[in-house]
């Protein structure tokens, strides 16, 4: 989102994302993208990173706990390693040159597109555990006014499923969850 306030964003969002790691009762439960269970939600963020940012930066992230054994161990290992990189002012002009995107600075591309997953992500985990599913309206609203251009390469991304369609009326929340492919109104 904002590149000079990247380790900070990042340790806000990764650490309500924990909250919500550590109140999971249910690894096995089901969440709103079909075929997911809570565990892969953890798994899915623990996974993807290491290599995108390996593909775009000298930079490679320790492997972490197994994410079947602890789920709870995986995500503070990872995420603690994510805000090293972040809080390391060595790598604040890093350049991301990632082959799919355009050249960027590291931070930006690490809160462009992995913190802003693990904000999204926040709602499926605490939809589908039963926790406060609630995210900051203003995020929401930045994130769909930013991605509502490029909803046509994003779907062929196979990022994001098919939309949602939601009242002309809805929360911010409630459009990106619909944008992103959820129904907002999902229960497990």
């Amino acid at each position: 989102m904002i590149p000079e306030g990247a380790a900070e964003e990042h340790r806000s969002i990764a650490g309500t994302f924990g909250e919500k790691v550590r109140g999971v009762g249910d690894w096995d439960a089901p969440t709103p993208v079909a075929q997911w269970r809570a565990r892969d939600v953890v798994r899915h963020l623990v996974e993807w990173f290491p290599a995108f940012l390996a593909d775009g930066s000298d930079i490679k992230l320790a492997p972490g706990p197994d994410v079947d054994a602890d789920p709870v161990a995986a995500w503070e290992h990872h995420a603690a390693a994510v805000q090293a990189v972040l809080d390391d002012p060595a790598n604040a002009d890093v350049t991301f040159a990632h082959p799919r995107l355009p050249q960027m600075p590291l931070p930006r591309a690490i809160g462009e597109f992995y913190t802003g997953d693990v904000f999204m992500h926040t709602w499926d985990l605490a939809r589908a555990t039963g926790q406060d599913d609630t995210l900051d309206a203003e995020r929401c609203e930045v994130m769909v006014r930013g991605m509502e251009p490029l909803d046509e390469m994003l779907r062929q991304s196979g990022q994001y499923g098919a939309r949602v369609p939601v009242p002309d009326d809805a929360s911010w929340q409630d459009r990106l969850i619909g944008f992103i492919g959820r129904d907002p109104g999902w229960t497990p």
